[in-house]
């Protein structure tokens, strides 16, 4: 049974000849802008593991990107997004009403950590559409045109979340980008410019913010800050919860909202079921949270929350959309939020993140070439550096370990500004025995890429 198989390659190379033939053809319609480094095409996927069209299989520590928390093809989701189906697969939401949505707003709201006791959600396509419905929903309540955002952030590729994404690789030749961005410091000890206390470091990045009200725009323009409680693209870094309060301080003393991105760090996948629970477990919440990714199991659909007074705020007709708030992929959101509590997810996250952080530990102490290791739960960074003392990136290192994990059936991908780190978001429902086989893949894969 694929969902409880371990990785195998039956194909003398990768990719295998059936695989290739729609690679060929993949290259010659769609545009090489969309890149794709792996040697695999998806024929079917359960649980943690896929299987191509030539019979290999792949264990998969990517997931999507984080979209697969609950795994491939959870049974009770299909049958959820087949029962859904069958009565209707749209019915959108500004011409008619269904309860798909409400429920799902209901839950949210429920359980969303943002500040306020009355809250309200709604529903877009994409986490770069739930990040600008995020700015948008600010910029409707405070009147202010301008957000700050930070180094090593990602947030999307339309206009404005592209603008919003600190590296502008993924911008080029895009210009003239948004108005109204501009960016501050990330807490990124491990890349301190100096030797600093943790209370320095924190008030150092602090006054990174107070720079940008300084030469960049006055504090009193400033809609929103938006963070991310945890990088992904800018290499697994988490937002320490000293400045995290800082930060909450700096928007209340100037009438900011603080935006949460959990496109990628919700649903379970920092053991919590929202990384900003930590957050409120410190005293601290953001005003509006904007994620996607897991929140319906592959199903395309994002969220926004906050609380009622800024959300009755918003200009009607500024925000909605024609397949916002799709009638099957409330379906399968509402499904995939069940299965996480009843099946305790967010426990099993934290059993996951202790097991691979232990040997990545020990890897640090045995290999020169890895310098840090970070975590939330099984959301983990693995950085690669050229020298401990330098902590010059490795991200060649890097790219030849993904390439020979592939070739032995395991997926991992790179982040980091230069490709440096190899992040971990394999799906929670991963078997021990999964997990070990992939510890052991990627050492050796490590191993061979050293010799």
């Amino acid at each position: 049974m694929l969902r409880t198989d371990l990785p195998k390659i039956i194909t003398e190379t990768l990719p295998g000849p059936k695989a290739q033939a729609i690679i060929d053809r993949r290259a010659d319609v769609v545009p090489d802008a969309i890149r794709c480094v792996y040697p695999v095409v998806i024929a079917k996927g359960e649980g943690a593991m896929l299987e191509d069209v030539d019979g290999n299989r792949f264990l998969d520590w990517i997931g999507g990107v984080g979209v697969l928390n609950i795994g491939y093809s959870h049974p009770e989701i299909v049958e959820a997004v087949k029962a859904q189906s069958e009565k209707y697969f749209h019915g959108m939401f500004n011409i008619v009403t269904h309860e798909g949505y409400v429920a799902l707003a209901e839950k949210l709201a429920a359980i969303v950590p943002v500040k306020g006791d009355k809250k309200r959600a709604y529903f877009a396509n994409s986490g770069a559409e739930a990040d600008e419905n995020a700015v948008k929903v600010a910029r409707g309540y405070t009147k202010r045109p301008n957000i700050i955002t930070f180094t090593g952030a990602f947030h999307g590729r339309t206009l404005l979340t592209m603008t919003m994404t600190a590296k502008k690789a993924y911008a080029t030749d895009m210009g003239p980008l948004a108005e109204g961005v501009y960016r501050a410091q990330f807490p990124y000890f491990y890349r301190n410019p100096a030797e600093m206390t943790e209370a320095e470091a924190i008030q150092y990045y602090i006054n990174s913010i107070y720079d940008v009200f300084e030469e960049g725009t006055a504090a009193d323009t400033v809609a929103a800050i938006v963070v991310e409680p945890l990088q992904g693209e800018g290499g697994f870094i988490p937002a320490p919860i000293a400045w995290v309060k800082a930060l909450r301080k700096v928007c209340d003393d100037h009438g900011i909202l603080l935006i949460a991105d959990e496109v990628q760090s919700g649903f379970c996948r920092t053991g919590r079921m929202f990384a900003t629970e930590y957050w409120a477990e410190a005293g601290v919440q953001p005003d509006i949270l904007a994620t996607a990714k897991s929140i319906a199991a592959g199903m395309p659909i994002s969220a926004i929350v906050a609380r009622e007074e800024i959300m009755q705020a918003v200009p009607a007709g500024t925000i909605g959309g024609t397949f916002c708030g799709n009638a099957v992929a409330c379906a399968a959101a509402l499904k995939t939020i069940e299965i996480m509590e009843r099946d305790h997810l967010a426990d099993r996250s934290l059993e996951i993140g202790k097991i691979v952080t232990d040997r990545y530990n020990q890897w640090k102490d045995k290999y020169d070439v890895i310098g840090d290791v970070r975590s939330m739960g099984a959301m983990i960074g693995l950085e690669f550096v050229k020298d401990k003392k330098t902590k010059e990136p490795n991200g060649e290192l890097v790219s030849a370990i993904v390439q020979e994990c592939a070739k032995n059936g395991l997926m991992v991908e790179n982040s980091g500004r230069w490709g440096q780190v190899i992040r971990f978001l394999a799906p929670l429902v991963i078997t021990d025995e999964q997990l070990e086989c992939g510890l052991n893949i990627l050492e050796k894969a490590i191993q061979t890429c050293l010799k």
